[in-house]
């Protein structure tokens, strides 16, 4: 057994023998607009990420588009035959909002659009394998941006419009729901500092008003199901939030706690605590110090908008699940000052500093480290903080740039990762029922382009079919499903054995 490469102790070898309990749940996960293509096909309207590709290549790294992506559109048999070879319990995926309704709106539907979730749904469902249905993973329709995007109070109810005709036109075969994905990246990165699509820069003001929007638009879209669909249809609606785990950087310090605490109850607390918390709302560290920094600004009133008393019941306790995505960690300390941060802020209304260690593991991400510890200590903050929550891992993954097939570094976190869940459930008695694995294929990772790879499928993009070819993490990760643990010996047939030391 492999367990030098992480520098941990015989006791953890011994505990990772655990293996994953009865009805444990493997899967993998994609996002529409990485991987679909056909972006103007079919009768499908232009999104954010259209429009942004096409119009501002410079802000791609290698200037590319998802307009072709891994052509998923016209290869929906191929897939859930990659899927089947696989052996997964779910598949998680995103639906197109504007492949189902080009102009963002619920009076022109496009059945091309239901036709095609519909066969993949099928094709599923006769492969036995459960359909797991993000509603929405970034790809706004661009007619919705014009009118300002999610700071608009009024694209909740536009949304939940949307959901109506998801739950109305699959929920007979749907049964997992996911309104939205990561959004605390959709509303910091896409309205505050340009990091994804629609790329604009209102720091300290567009993603707060994106989230206010964003979280009442899932909590309405949970109580329609719940008063329209759950009694014939029996399904489960949930968000998937994404958090690295925050650790303070000295563990005997006061101030370095509480930075650490700070970060997460700005990154996951912002939309952990007003669905999962008993109390609701936003954590009141957010409220409190984005108040006085505003006061302090000379802004009228808080840049963080309130949530009516009646909203905050929409939204307490509207998730039957708690959706994870996790990749990395950081360490936290106290910012002695802030005057180098811009003003106003997200950073500067958290007053902390968060770095990774420079001893850990990069990969082909910038900002992807490995920690695999870092994943059970969040498991456990989790549970401790919202009473224990069904967790399910949405995503987690490792990327690189080379696209080598024998992807031992792939393998060796998956490895690695699943060993500290194997933990968190055995140990830490966190109630963790479901993996997902990103990615089933490379694909279109966003502005990164195609330079940065996190399937456990090798695309050839250079070829106009964008042929599929399974990496060793493929194997592995089809072993640890047939397994239900963890075989760092194993290797698959057709690749050489991993050299753990080099």
């Amino acid at each position: 057994m492999k367990c030098a490469i992480v520098v941990l102790t015989l006791l953890f070898c011994v505990k990772a023998q655990y293996e994953f309990p009865t009805g444990f749940e493997f899967g993998v996960a994609t996002a529409s607009y990485q991987i679909e293509g056909a972006w103007n096909d079919g009768g499908k309207g232009e999104n954010i990420w259209d429009r942004m590709t096409h119009e501002r290549p410079d802000l791609i790294e290698d200037g590319s588009t998802g307009d072709d992506a891994c052509r998923s559109y016209y290869k929906t048999e191929e897939d859930v035959r990659l899927l089947t070879d696989l052996g997964v319990d779910f598949y998680r995926f995103s639906i197109s909002w504007s492949r189902i309704l080009p102009n963002g709106h619920a009076n022109q539907i496009n059945q091309e659009g239901i036709d095609y979730y519909n066969e993949l749904i099928n094709r599923l469902i006769a492969a036995e394998i459960t359909p797991f249905v993000t509603m929405f993973h970034w790809d706004l329709p661009q007619p919705l941006q014009e009118i300002g995007g999610w700071p608009n109070p009024f694209v909740a109810d536009i949304f939940v419009d949307y959901a109506n005709i998801l739950y109305k036109e699959f929920g007979d075969r749907v049964t997992n729901w996911i309104t939205f994905n990561e959004p605390a990246v959709v509303c910091e990165q896409g309205y505050s500092t340009a990091g994804k699509a629609p790329a604009y820069t209102q720091e300290g003001i567009g993603g707060y008003l994106c989230a206010h929007t964003l979280l009442i638009a899932h909590g309405k879209a949970y109580r329609l199901y719940y008063r329209d669909y759950f009694e014939e249809q029996r399904g489960r609606v949930g968000i998937t939030l994404d958090s690295w785990m925050y650790m303070p950087e000295d563990e005997e310090s006061q101030e370095d706690q509480d930075a650490a605490e700070r970060a997460f109850q700005f990154f996951l607390g912002w939309y952990a605590n007003p669905i999962f918390s008993e109390e609701g709302d936003y954590p009141e560290v957010m409220k409190s110090r984005i108040e006085a920094q505003s006061q302090e600004e000379g802004f009228r009133s808080s840049r963080l908008p309130s949530f009516t008393d009646e909203e905050i019941e929409i939204i307490k306790g509207s998730a039957d699940f708690f959706g994870l995505n996790h990749y990395t960690s950081e360490y936290c300390t106290t910012v002695t000052g802030t005057e180098d941060l811009p003003r106003p802020s997200h950073s500067a209304d958290i007053d902390a500093f968060c770095y990774q260690s420079p001893d850990w593991e990069s990969s082909g991400s910038s900002w992807l480290k490995v920690y695999p510890e870092g994943l059970r200590k969040l498991l456990v903050w989790i549970k401790q903080r919202y009473i224990n929550p069904e967790i399910m891992i949405t995503e987690n993954g490792f990327s690189d740039r080379t696209g080598t097939l024998a992807d031992c570094r792939r393998v060796n976190y998956f490895n690695s990762y699943l060993e500290q869940v194997l933990l968190a459930i055995h140990e830490d008695e966190v109630n963790v029922t479901r993996y997902a694995a990103w990615s089933l294929m490379d694909n279109f990772e966003w502005r990164q382009g195609y330079t940065e790879r996190f399937g456990i499928h090798y695309v050839d993009f250079d070829d106009d079919d964008k042929p599929r070819t399974p990496k060793m993490s493929a194997f592995v990760f089809k072993n640890i499903i047939q397994t239900g643990g963890i075989d760092w010996d194993y290797t698959p047939e057709a690749f050489p054995p991993c050299d753990w030391d080099n």
